[in-house]
């Protein structure tokens, strides 16, 4: 069997999930492979996850994506960062903002000369020396100039905003129009082989049975395939992640559309809010033993731009990963993997590095355990590492006006954490290693925002004069100021490039 070729894919479940994997693999597979999807209209998606981060852009590029016509279709905005208010403490914010910091400068990075300067008060806040962080705050947007290869509007990063109903209904229409085949039913069986417990087939509630050799389990928190057939197992972190519920609602557009996201912490927990075209998604993600669930409620609609367009949504979930992303056959992509809370807009991007992980470790029938126990060691990395950036936010806040805010304070954190915030302390450093998704600049932001100082900078830093590195960093500044007063509004960018028809399609 080693050598025979998987012939039929069987996705379980729709929405973004279902939909990105079946948009991916029917473009990389161009044919060659049966690929069905079985989704019921009964079931429905969570539908919440409509803020993305830049890897996007690389996503909808591979799957042969128009930008504008994407845009439009999903009631889609552009985004530049994610805004923190209250998260260090009452009253401050800060932004986590796309692409470069600075421009890198003699020995050390950029960031330790602002470190030195800001010791002696002559630097400005870190989002002077953005160009994504200035034209956010200027409510400004346009894609970078290419052709401007030494200035800052060259290094424009940006990701969307979009309706997360509409782009699973839009990558539906591109799938099936690649040879991806769509049945909608619910699934009451769940068939498995005799001696290795593979799954060979998923029995609808109307008798249909539908066989394949390689299952994509997309079917969201019930982990229908990977849980309930193969009952894989979960790792639960609700130790430095207490927050298990979330409530969603859209409201009314505000005056502005704003490019970036906003996250606002709460007494226990956090909101968000979305801008697109049509309207803003809000949710309130909170921790049920700090806050009752009518107390949450009442934390979210009050604090709307305009009036809610629907009643909120509750769902629980638990923070953590499956103790295996892939068992068997069956792989689960998307919330049938794990779940961390959408903090920094990561879920999507999680769906899309598995979706490339599936291609990169494509199995044949012999389903070949060193290629699936690679698989999962990458997919738990990437978990742990997005973990470890979330607990930060958490961990490196200075608040005192809820226990929730204190208990996050004192609690412990992973070792792998712990390493990080030490290295931070000692001497401003920061590490990436093997290559996890956030970037040194984007843990860099976190921190400073969330007001931790190291105790000392790097040395070498001191090897220019002072008034050099002072000169030095003013000139970033000041160009990337006039970068940012060239640019257009970012509402007007939208209607120029990629609005959408007035009656949305949802």
């Amino acid at each position: 069997m080693a050598n025979e070729l998987v012939k039929n894919i069987v996705i379980v479940g729709g929405g973004t999930s279902g939909w990105m994997s079946a948009a991916a693999l029917s473009t990389v597979l161009r044919g060659r492979y049966n690929i069905r999807v079985v989704e019921s209209d009964e079931i429905g998606i969570i539908g919440v996850g409509e803020a993305t981060i830049p890897m996007i852009q690389r996503f909808n590029k591979v799957v042969g994506i128009d930008e504008n016509e994407f845009l439009k279709e999903t009631q889609g905005t552009f985004k530049l960062g994610i805004e923190f208010v209250n998260w260090g403490k009452l009253g401050d914010r800060y932004m986590h903002g796309f692409g470069v910091i600075g421009q890198d400068l003699w020995t050390v990075g950029f960031d330790q000369y602002w470190q030195k300067m800001r010791r002696q008060g002559k630097a400005q806040d870190l989002e002077a020396y953005s160009i994504t962080r200035m034209a956010a705050k200027a409510n400004k947007f346009m894609r970078p100039r290419f052709d401007l290869p030494n200035s800052p509007l060259a290094e424009m990063n940006y990701a969307y905003h979009y309706d997360a109903s509409l782009y699973a209904r839009y990558l539906r229409k591109l799938s099936l129009a690649r040879g991806v085949q769509r049945t909608e039913g619910k699934i009451v069986q769940v068939s498995q082989r005799e001696g290795d417990g593979h799954v060979d087939a998923v029995v609808l509630e109307n008798g249909e049975r539908i066989e394949g050799e390689l299952f994509i389990d997309c079917s969201g928190f019930r982990g229908l395939l990977i849980e309930g057939a193969l009952k894989t197992g979960y790792e639960d972190w609700t130790e430095w992640l207490m927050c298990d519920t979330a409530l969603a609602v859209p409201c009314e557009s505000a005056a502005q559309l704003l490019p970036y996201t906003r996250s606002t912490a709460h007494k226990a927990g956090w909101q968000w809010r979305i801008p697109l075209q049509h309207r803003i998604g809000n949710g309130h993600v909170y921790a049920s033993q700090f806050v009752s669930d009518d107390e949450a409620t009442n934390t979210l609609l009050s604090n709307l731009d305009g009036k809610a367009l629907a009643d909120p949504r509750k769902f629980k979930f638990v923070p953590g990963m499956r103790k295996q992303c892939w068992n068997r056959n069956v792989v689960a992509i998307g919330l049938a993997s794990g779940f961390v809370e959408p903090l920094e807009s990561t879920a999507i991007h999680l769906v899309q590095a598995q979706v490339d992980r599936l291609i990169n470790f494509f199995p044949d029938q012999g389903f070949n355990l060193v290629d699936v126990a690679e698989y999962n060691r990458q997919c738990r990395f990437e978990y742990e590492r997005i973990r470890d950036f979330i607990i930060l936010h958490y961990k490196a806040n200075q608040r005192t006006d809820s226990k929730f805010w204190q208990h996050c304070a004192q609690m412990s954190v992973p070792d792998t954490l712990k390493q990080k915030l030490d290295l931070f302390q000692a001497h401003g450093r920061i590490v990436r290693n093997d290559n996890e998704l956030f970037s040194e600049v984007a843990w860099l932001q976190v921190m400073a925002g969330q007001n931790l100082v190291p105790e000392r900078y790097h040395p070498l830093a001191d090897l220019q004069p002072d008034v050099d590195t002072e000169d030095y960093l003013e000139s970033v500044r000041a160009v990337i100021a006039k970068c940012v007063e060239v640019m257009p509004d970012h509402a007007d960018y939208v209607a120029q490039h990629c609005a959408a028809a007035k009656t949305p399609m949802a």
